[in-house]
């Protein structure tokens, strides 16, 4: 596979951000021009980091390289810092990440490098953080994607109460959200509200994407993730879930159900090779 660091200003970020690209290798059969000429254009996944990570974090700590170079695959993984990937105005200069993959990293991708942009070929996940991210994207434009998964979280009920407890860097963290929203109700009626958004448009009958959840069962958040399991169900979501006993918030979990989240998505892993069945000969 092909490696590509983006850095550039962005303008919906107010400042300089990194995304890294995987982009499909020549394979060795064909000949450069005939590969780089072809005007193919390949599928997509948007893949999103969690909380205190970066671009850099899928790279370094799976194998989501190797997995896409089996699928022909483009991943694009950007930089949203800690925002909840939702649109943080009055942070510095602005730094709208919300739009930013809507308004900007998209355009880039789609006339930049050989990428799809039918909802079909689109599909996007994230761990944690990314994962609430990707439900944010994935429900609130479903038009765009075939598929989400969300890898140890969920759509949280944001209407539950929380404990304030200065101490806890949940309620600081939702505490932030709402004020930089504008306030609770505007907190509750934003594109943030994920299970709301869920809800009202799985009534309406709106065509979403193929959603599929996975966390382990030592997770920090699994009891929450399964009041969710509990609540998609009671509303009829036709969704994945997955659970898996001995993993906590970690990576060897996010990097073996990405791979399941892919299978889900209809990308068929490569066929392994038959293994040989030579005799061995008993030595005297």
């Amino acid at each position: 596979m092909a490696l590509v660091t983006l850095n550039f200003e962005s303008r919906c970020l107010g400042n300089n951000t990194a995304v890294s690209v995987i982009l499909p290798d020549l394979p060795r059969q064909m000949e450069p021009r005939d590969f780089y000429g072809s005007g193919k254009k390949y599928k997509v996944l948007w893949l999103l980091h969690g909380t205190y990570g970066d671009h850099s974090d899928w790279i370094r700590k799976s194998n989501i390289e190797l997995y896409a170079c089996e699928q022909d695959l483009i991943v694009v993984m950007p930089s949203g810092l800690n925002a909840d990937y939702a649109n943080w105005p009055t942070f510095a200069t602005g730094f709208n990440m919300y739009d930013f993959l809507f308004d900007e990293l998209m355009p880039l991708v789609y006339n930049w490098f050989p990428a799809s942009d039918k909802r079909e070929d689109n599909f996007i996940a994230g761990l944690s953080m990314g994962g609430a991210g990707a439900c944010v994207y994935a429900l609130n434009h479903p038009e765009k994607f075939a598929g989400a998964a969300v890898l140890s979280a969920y759509p949280w009920d944001l209407e539950e109460r929380m404990d304030v407890d200065p101490e806890n860097p949940a309620y600081l963290r939702r505490r932030n959200a709402v004020n930089n929203a504008g306030g609770q109700q505007a907190y509750l009626d934003s594109y943030q509200n994920t299970r709301r958004i869920l809800t009202e448009k799985l009534a309406a009958g709106e065509e979403l994407p193929r959603l599929y959840f996975c966390c382990g069962e030592d997770d920090f958040l699994y009891d929450g993730y399964m009041e969710f399991k509990a609540y998609a169900q009671s509303i009829g979501l036709k969704a994945k879930f997955e659970e898996e006993a001995g993993y906590t918030h970690e990576w060897r979990f996010w990097d073996k159900y990405i791979q399941r989240a892919l299978a889900y998505f209809g990308f068929t892993p490569p066929e392994k090779p038959a293994k040989s069945q030579k005799k061995h000969k008993n030595k005297a």
